[in-house]
């Protein structure tokens, strides 16, 4: 039973970390979250079409080799 107790006791330490270092997150307001995700689409939208170029180049070069 005191194994128990402490297992909870350690778990609820931990939460209580949690909850506290939560606290001294620098949350971003609506604009910054906006503009962070523009940001974040902006660039995995330009990978995906930098790299579908390459896999085109690298398809018509190497298809001919290989036929």
């Amino acid at each position: 039973m005191t194994v128990i107790l402490e297992k909870v006791s350690k778990v609820t330490d931990f939460l209580k970390k949690v909850k506290m270092e939560l606290k001294k997150v620098n949350w971003p307001n609506r604009q910054e979250l906006s503009s962070y995700t523009a940001v974040v689409l902006l660039t995995v939208t330009a990978l995906i079409i930098f790299i579908g170029i390459v896999d085109a180049l690298f398809t018509q070069i190497i298809t001919p080799l290989i036929m």
